[in-house]
């Protein structure tokens, strides 16, 4: 027990910055965000043994977590709000100036879950592959889904650029 319970602390150690942004984009409040990432902890223990190994580490870690936080959303236990996470790799064509960046965040939490889930992984540096797995969702299926996403990131983003814009 004791080996296990250490081979899951250095995971999850490793690992948590999934956890935290996945928190992150799905809670605005500090206090929501800390209560999923006990929530999602709990269950990854619970779980752990179960891992098979028949993906990588990170992908079962973020499957859980997602499933654990969609599952919390949907008993209403707390509301949901825009929060903050990285758009750096979010191929959006678009010039942006220092305060877009929290303007795209805004925007990126409209999204429906399951496409709020596939930019959260996309900017987490998965691939269409890994994303498909995670969601189980076909690869041409999660590819599609990214370009009707950046879509309309693109077009929100430019409108609300223009009405904040305004005087």
């Amino acid at each position: 027990m004791e080996l296990q319970k250490g081979n899951f602390i250095r995971i999850i150690d490793a690992n948590q910055g999934i956890i935290k942004s996945l928190c992150k984009a799905y809670y605005i409040c500090p206090e929501d965000q800390k209560d999923a990432f006990q929530d999602i902890i709990l269950q990854l223990w619970k779980s752990f043994e179960t891992f098979r190994g028949e993906s990588k580490i990170s992908s079962w870690i973020y499957r859980i977590s997602l499933n654990t936080v969609l599952t919390k959303i949907k008993k209403g236990k707390t509301k949901i709000a825009a929060g903050s996470i990285g758009t750096s790799e979010l191929s959006i064509s678009i010039a942006m100036a220092d305060g877009d960046i929290e303007l795209l965040n805004i925007i990126i939490q409209s999204l429906k879950d399951l496409d709020k889930a596939i930019v959260i992984l996309y900017l987490e540096g998965y691939k269409n592959k890994e994303i498909s797995q995670i969601l189980n969702l076909t690869p041409t299926n999660v590819s599609t889904r990214l370009n009707r996403v950046r879509a309309e990131l693109k077009i929100k983003f430019e409108n609300q650029h223009y009405e904040f814009k305004q005087p």
